[in-house]
């Protein structure tokens, strides 16, 4: 490939797998940001109402199912954050947590821990497991409790909404008082119309892989938007989630700046 090739490959904003991607299958593309993060989509989307690829800022959010991480090649690849699985429910903790919390914070990729909430136990039995499993750490971005409808065979409950916010409100602030910082609320769509979850003052990381949240949750703030859960990244075996930041990098030094203390 010339020099002009390679150059349009990069700058593009979806570049067909043969520029580069091609051995991830037909179906692949590659991402191009300038001269910023390159990251693939196994399954890639025709997006409605605005691009994630428009983004400046993107990050992944992985668990065990990941397996050995390459985080150098990750950090290379533009990768600007990591949300880390650490817990679920009350007795159960991701194998790999500590060890990708580790080896991310060796690589300088800001992390922070995400829990997955379960409708079988009260919302301060889950707080003491989650805070029995992850550091207060200077330096870690705010934990985040991941609310959606779980489909455990263990625990099938969908409780009424009052129950669902109470209990939730409970985790978050025992999360609030241990680690200094306000959690992120990750949601769905089905979860957040079912629960009114618009009516929470807090952040939201919010999961949209049809089309722009300002589509799919009208009026709603939110710093982070999980937007594929088949991306391809150097250093990553296999599909991953991406996502991106709301704003621009300098919004995003200024968000770090002020979470990272």
């Amino acid at each position: 490939m010339n020099i002009l090739g390679k150059f349009l490959c990069v700058v593009l904003l979806v570049s067909l797998a043969a520029c580069g991607g091609g051995r991830r299958g037909p179906s692949a593309v590659t991402v191009g940001y300038g001269a910023g993060p390159q990251f693939g989509d196994s399954q890639p989307h025709a997006w409605v109402g605005g691009h994630p690829y428009d983004h400046p800022v993107h990050g992944i959010d992985i668990s065990r199912y990941q397996g050995n991480i390459d985080w150098g090649r990750v950090r290379g690849s533009g990768v600007s954050f990591a949300f880390i699985k650490a817990t679920e429910g009350a007795d159960h903790a991701d194998p790999n947590f500590r060890r990708y919390w580790y080896e991310a914070g060796q690589a300088r990729i800001p992390r922070g821990a995400y829990h997955y909430f379960y409708f079988c136990r009260s919302g301060a039995q889950q707080a003491a497991w989650f805070i029995a499993n992850v550091p207060r750490e200077r330096g870690a971005m705010p934990p985040v409790i991941d609310l959606e409808w779980t489909a455990s065979k263990t625990c099938p409950r969908r409780p009424p909404s009052d129950e669902v916010l109470r209990e939730a409100k409970i985790f978050k602030d025992i999360l609030h008082r241990h680690y200094g910082q306000r959690p992120i609320i990750y949601t769905t769509v089905d979860f957040y119309r079912d629960n009114n979850l618009g009516s929470w003052p807090e952040e939201f990381w919010l999961r949209s892989v049809a089309g722009h949240p300002r589509i799919v949750y009208p009026g709603q703030p939110y710093s982070f938007w999980q937007y594929t859960g088949t991306g391809i990244v150097p250093g990553v075996q296999g599909n991953v989630d991406l996502n991106v930041f709301a704003g621009g990098a300098k919004q995003w030094r200024l968000w770090l700046s002020r979470r990272l203390q």
